[in-house]
C-alpha cells in the first residue's frame, strides 16, 4: 500500500512533531512521549485526552481553545501507555486535577486506569471518562461494552467548554458524563484502512458490499449487505439512532456526518442534504450539523452519524466558541 511516510514505525511521532511546526506559537511537544500541550491553558482542571494514533485529526488536533488541553497518543491504533498518559498529564496539571478522556477500549481503559492510580498516589486528583457511543457494538443492556467512535468530538467539545467556562472538576466530569450519555453513533465501511508498512488493508469487503456498524480500527459489523445509495445508507443509520436514542418530535440534537478517511466532501455533504430532510420530517430540532472527517482509519471508505441529544445545559456548551487548527466553532 502506498503512502508518503518515512519509516513506519516513526509515523506517530513523526505526525506529532510536523503539527506541532505547522502551529508552533500554540503547541508544543510533551517532552519524551508521543503528547501534545497548549502552550497557553487556562486556570481550570486539565482535560486531556488520547487513544491510538492513525485516527487525524483525532486525537492530537482536538487540543484547542475551549476543547482538549493535551493529549496523550499511542502507536498506530494502540492505546498510548501509562509513561506517555502520566507525563502528559503533568505537563498541563496546574493544581485543579485532571478529567481523562477517551474511547471504551481496552487497552486504553488498562492504561489510564494505571495512569491515575499513579497520580493519584501524588496527591493528584483524577477523573475517567470514557466514550461509549457505538450502538452497533453491544446492546442497551451491556452500555458499558460499546465501543467510542466519532461521539468522541461532542464529549470533547462538552468537557472543554465547561473547563473553559471555570467549572471545578467534579462538574467537568458531570458534564463531560452526560454528553456521553446522550451521544449515538454508528457507521457504515465500504473498504478497509491500512497500517502503516503494512501490504494488506485491515479488512476486505467484496466488491457491491458494505458493512454496517463497522468500528474505527477495523472491528466487524454487524453485517454485510449489498451497496446502498447514499439515501438509504443515511436513513438505515439514522433509523437505528433515533431508536436507540429515543428521540421525538420538538427533541434537539446535534448531528455529525464523519468521513472515515477516503470519503469525499462530496459524499458526506450529500448524505447531510438527505439527514436535514428526514429530521424535518421527523420534526427533530438539529441545533448544528457537522459535516467532515474528524476520526479516521486511514484511507478507510465509509461514514458514521453520531447524534447528542440536547437539553439546555449541553445546549449552552455546544454553543460555546472553540477553536484549534481542524475544529473550530463560533458563538452563534
Amino acid at each position: 500500500m502506498k503512502k508518503l511516510i518515512n519509516d513506519p514505525r516513526d509515523v506517530p511521532m513523526e505526525v506529532l512533531e510536523g503539527f506541532a511546526a505547522a502551529y508552533q506559537s500554540d503547541y508544543e511537544l510533551v517532552e519524551g512521549v508521543k503528547g501534545i500541550r497548549k502552550k497557553n491553558r487556562g486556570k481550570g482542571p486539565a482535560v486531556v485526552i488520547g487513544g491510538g494514533s492513525g485516527h487525524e485529526p483525532m486525537f492530537a488536533m482536538f487540543v484547542g481553545e475551549n476543547l482538549a488541553d493535551a493529549a496523550a497518543c499511542g502507536n498506530i491504533f494502540a492505546s498510548p501507555d501509562p509513561n506517555t498518559i502520566v507525563k502528559t498529564a503533568l505537563s498541563v496539571e496546574n493544581g485543579n486535577g485532571i478529567l481523562f478522556l477517551y474511547g471504551n477500549y481496552s487497552g486504553d481503559r488498562l492504561n489510564f486506569d494505571m495512569a491515575s492510580e499513579i497520580l493519584e498516589d501524588m496527591g493528584i486528583q483524577c477523573r475517567s471518562i470514557q466514550v461509549w457511543d457505538d450502538v452497533a457494538s453491544a446492546p442497551k443492556e451491556r452500555i458499558q461494552d460499546r465501543r467510542g467512535i466519532a461521539g468522541d468530538v461532542f464529549v470533547i467539545k462538552a468537557a472543554g467548554a465547561a473547563a473553559g467556562a471555570g467549572k471545578c472538576l467534579d462538574e467537568v466530569y458531570r458534564i463531560a458524563q452526560m454528553a456521553r450519555d446522550n451521544t449515538f453513533s454508528v457507521g457504515t465501511a465500504l473498504s478497509g484502512g491500512t497500517i502503516p508498512g503494512e501490504k494488506q488493508a485491515i479488512f476486505t469487503l467484496p466488491d457491491g458490499e458494505i458493512e454496517f456498524g463497522m468500528g474505527v480500527h477495523g472491528e466487524p459489523g454487524v453485517k454485510r449487505m449489498p451497496v446502498l445509495t447514499a439515501d438509504a445508507t443515511l436513513d438505515m443509520m439514522l433509523d437505528l439512532l433515533v431508536k436507540e436514542a429515543g428521540l421525538e418530535a420538538g427533541d434537539r440534537v446535534n448531528c455529525l456526518i464523519n468521513g472515515l478517511g477516503s470519503t469525499t466532501l462530496a459524499e458526506l455533504y450529500i448524505m447531510n442534504r438527505r439527514l436535514v430532510k428526514r429530521m424535518q420530517e421527523l420534526e427533530i430540532q438539529v441545533q448544528d450539523y457537522d459535516v467532515n472527517s474528524y476520526i479516521t482509519c486511514q484511507e478507510m471508505a465509509g461514514v458514521s452519524l453520531s447524534v447528542l441529544k440536547l437539553n439546555d445545559e449541553l445546549k449552552d456548551y455546544m454553543d460555546m466558541p472553540c477553536s484549534s487548527p481542524h475544529y473550530t466553532k463560533e458563538r452563534k
